[in-house]
């Protein structure tokens, strides 16, 4: 019997019973035993040891390599989950220091590309499955499909980074509520609440296309698309009619809810105060949470399209995307090649911020009244508060009142309690004593009673 050690720190210790081969020595009649070299393997054999060496001496032994073990580097050595992190966040960096560098978009493409292909690399060493989306893609023509599309191909298609897909990720809906509106070189990615897109050149990506926001915004999209203006051109290039479709259904959503609750709102400010039923108080309780909700939704976005109007970058960056033209870095002045894509910029520059300008009016009228209504109900609990309060009061004074009269009678069954009592006092002889007893004791509490609300009222408790 002889053990052996497996060279690889990640193994057991394996013991191997190997054969000892006897060969008698030329000199003598002894015997000399020898043993077999094992001979040292170049990688780890995913199916066994192998206990002899080329000539064939021994045997294989075919043992199960344990189930949690260490992916195996480039060199062959065992590669822990920090160092696979650490791979992955190293090539991000590369892929963003290539799209940094300038150049053609072919190349920010293919940078894009070889990243995205690292990144599944990434999930296929790490054990970890790959996400896939469901999706309706709908063309500039107004077709429309449902398709399914994993993160390596969105990535690939868009030109987009990881960390771009998280504000439309549906899975992370709890991460990113707050509305967005990034914009890339290639794509635009909106998150407009339960409404998650990506727009590109020629087409958009919606997530959650179920959702209520998903279907307002398709029913507001595709009766814009294939517009045509005098020359034969398209009115609008086909991001900005996305963009503009989703900020219409977003806040004709948030109009209706408002228009909904604005009148169920006015109704119970008429009935109340006066009629205080628990239904109408659930009902007023109901109607603001619901304008606390809609002046939370109609605020983050209004503070989206102010951030947007003070950040003039990346007005222009969607205006110079499907073009020719960059932005200098340090004037951030458009420079195109042909001059004329130049002046259609700029002209679509103005109009951006005009179209931002309309839908930020309409989003502050939306919210301004959602918070005048949420004012006017909190205004009418404190009302309901004050009129309670009140009540409550009346109902203190006519207790202590009782409370008064109660000690007064008490004082005078106390004396009909000492009368009571079975000792002569000489009284009981007489025909009058009882009337005067009982007269004494009823004066008495009156005058209590009359002496203790005098009191009281001239120390302004009652």
């Amino acid at each position: 019997m002889a053990s052996v050690s497996s060279p690889y720190p990640s193994q057991a210790v394996l013991l191997l019973q190997l054969p000892l081969q006897l060969q008698p020595q030329p000199g003598g009649a002894c015997l000399r035993y020898r043993r077999l070299k094992r001979r040292e393997p170049a990688l780890v054999t995913p199916i066994g040891l192998s206990s002899g060496g080329r000539s064939g001496a021994g045997f294989l032994l075919p043992l199960p390599l344990p189930a949690l073990r260490a992916a195996e580097g480039k060199d062959g050595l065992s590669v822990t989950k920090e160092e696979e992190a650490a791979a992955v966040e190293k090539g991000e960096e590369e892929v963003r220091r290539e799209e940094d560098k300038p150049g053609d978009d072919g190349a920010r493409e293919g940078a894009a590309a070889r990243g995205s292909g690292r990144f599944a690399a990434d999930y296929i060493s790490l054990g970890i499955r790959e996400p896939v989306y469901e999706v309706i893609e709908v063309k500039s023509n107004g077709r429309m499909s449902t398709k399914k599309i994993s993160r390596r191909q969105l990535l690939k298609s868009s030109g987009l980074r990881l960390r771009d897909t998280r504000s439309v990720d549906p899975s992370l809906w709890l991460t990113n509520s707050m509305p967005s509106l990034l914009v890339r070189e290639q794509a635009i990615l909106v998150n407009l609440g339960s409404l998650r897109a990506i727009a590109m050149h020629e087409r958009v990506l919606i997530f959650n296309y179920n959702s209520p926001g998903g279907k307002a915004f398709s029913e507001s999209l595709l009766p814009r698309l294939n517009p045509r203006n005098i020359n034969g051109g398209p009115a609008m290039i086909f991001q900005l009619e996305v963009v503009e479709a989703a900020l219409l259904s977003r806040i004709q959503r948030l109009e209706q809810r408002l228009m909904h609750i604005e009148p169920r709102v006015a109704t119970l400010l008429e009935v109340l105060p006066n009629r205080l039923t628990a239904d109408v108080l659930e009902q007023l309780r109901l109607s603001k949470q619901a304008l606390v909700e809609l002046g939370s939704r109609a605020g983050d976005l209004k503070q989206m399209l102010i951030d947007l109007l003070d950040d003039p970058h990346e007005i222009r960056r969607i205006c110079i995307m499907g073009r020719n033209c960059t932005l200098d870095r340090l004037s951030d002045n458009m420079e195109c090649s042909v001059p004329l894509e130049k002046q259609i910029a700029e002209e679509e520059e103005e109009e951006i911020e005009m179209l931002l300008e309309n839908y930020l009016q309409r989003c502050e009228s939306c919210h301004g009244q959602a918070e005048r209504l949420l004012d006017s109900a909190r205004e009418m609990e404190d009302s309901i508060a004050v009129n309670l309060s009140s009540r409550r009061l009346e109902v203190s004074r006519v207790e202590l009142l009782l409370q008064v009269g109660t000690f007064c009678v008490a004082v005078g069954a106390l004396i009909a309690g000492i009368f009571g009592m079975n000792l002569k006092s000489y009284l009981e002889m007489n025909v009058w004593a009882f009337w005067a007893t009982t007269g004494g004791i009823v004066v008495g509490a009156v005058a209590g009673f009359f002496l203790m609300y005098s009191y009281l009222k001239a120390r302004k408790i009652l």
